[in-house]
């Protein structure tokens, strides 16, 4: 009996090791990992993976989706135990990342020929490379939804300039109604207006720049910092008391006018109100509208472990995302954007982004470019509770400085 249990024990143990991403070969076929990072993204690549699986039979495909992904990820790299497949957005980390040569140069792969070329620099950007390291699969934005019947009712139009978004939100503000509904308990919520203002007014090349010590924040960020503490004046009194899940809730009830978020709260906000009317407008961040544009950036990306030994297969599941088909099934489902050329999103909630996304009339976020070792969330929600501009542009500086010298 006990060494039953023993045996028992041992295959249990190796079904364990086999469902976290063994390279090993299921009934003639061979196996590869797919890990990524978004768990909210899980059964739409579920849905996918199946789909790949059943319409061939030389490749068997998981997904391992572990909760606090990127740490998981980064703790493997330096086990030396990296997914085949790799999908993640394109952060600091994928920088990080690509830099250390783990990822297969896609540069010159045919996987880039229908994706929008925008999208593509982005990335070389972000990792600071020539290369190109990585395939863009699908794109979010950052912006302002607003309630349409709330508009309606107070004989508002969707502002195109910084004045205008002001002199909206007052005019909210003077019919005894919410402008904002601010949630920054949360302190990644407070780096959203952050992002449009710094991505706008900045520019990414401000921090192309900054990683070469030309120049600082406390030199070019002084309207952004002063613009972030303006908008404050139009929130609800309990702006750092309500949390992301709160804000859904409280936007789906139709208690404030407009809500500063990404597209990736829309489902949210749909499962508290789905028949609720809303829009979305890029923020406005200064007053010459030609010059405003869509924050937007790769929401996941495509990588393939430079040593894996299946790197053909690997580009064969990934060719089968990038089809249109395939690529329409998951925006739809996540409410994300294609980088595939002639894929569309059709949700009426985004209708007033896709211009912008059509002219190439988009910049990426400010925070991908920022070390995650500079802590920005909690910098930027301690600036926003203090209000001490000179304070707050000085901690920015330091803590780069301080990341830039380990590295």
């Amino acid at each position: 009996m006990r060494k039953m249990k023993v045996v028992v024990a041992c295959l249990l143990m190796l079904s364990m090791l086999s469902a976290c991403g063994g390279r090993s070969e299921d009934s003639g076929r061979v196996q590869i990992e797919f890990f990524q990072n978004k768990p909210e993204a899980k059964a739409s690549f579920d849905a996918l993976i199946d789909k790949f699986n059943a319409s061939q039979s030389r490749i068997h495909v998981i997904q391992v989706n572990p909760p606090d992904a990127e740490t998981v990820l980064k703790t493997r790299v330096v086990k030396n135990d990296i997914p085949d497949i790799i999908g993640m957005g394109a952060t600091d980390t994928y920088s990080l990342l690509a830099q250390s040569g783990i990822f297969l140069d896609m540069t010159d792969s045919p996987l880039l020929e229908h994706v929008d070329s925008n999208y593509v620099q982005m990335l070389k950007e972000v990792a600071g490379m020539d290369e190109v390291i990585g395939v863009p699969f699908a794109t979010n934005a950052n912006g302002i939804m607003y309630n349409k019947e709330m508009f309606k009712e107070l004989g508002l139009s969707i502002p195109k300039s910084w004045d205008q978004l002001l002199s909206t939100a007052q005019k909210v503000k003077d019919a005894g109604k919410i402008p904002f509904y601010f949630t920054y308990k949360d302190d990644w919520q407070t780096v959203l207006a952050f992002n449009a203002l710094a991505s706008n007014l900045g520019g990414i090349e401000f921090y192309m720049d900054r990683r070469e010590g030309k120049v600082t924040f406390a030199d070019k960020y002084q309207e952004i910092a002063e613009k972030q503490l303006e908008l404050l004046e139009y929130g609800h009194g309990d702006n750092f008391g309500k949390s992301y899940a709160d804000g859904n809730r409280a936007f789906a009830r139709g208690e404030s006018a407009m809500y500063i978020q990404g597209t990736w709260a829309i489902p949210e906000i749909r499962k508290a109100n789905p028949d609720m009317e809303m829009g979305f407008f890029p923020i406005p961040t200064g007053n010459d509208p030609e010059q405003n544009k869509l924050v937007s950036g790769v929401d996941t990306l495509l990588a393939i472990s430079k040593d894996t030994k299946y790197k053909e297969e690997a580009k064969e599941f990934i060719t089968f995302l990038l089809e249109p088909e395939n690529s329409k099934q998951y925006i739809d489902e996540q409410t994300l954007f294609s980088t595939i050329e002639g894929v569309k999103q059709e949700d009426p909630a985004v209708a007033e982004l896709q211009p912008y996304l059509e002219q190439g009339e988009v910049v990426d976020f400010a925070d991908h470019y920022i070390p995650a070792a500079v802590q920005l969330n909690s910098v930027v929600q301690s600036f926003l509770q203090k209000r001490d501009v000179d304070h707050y542009l000085k901690t920015l500086d330091e803590e780069w400085d301080k990341v830039a010298d380990r590295r």
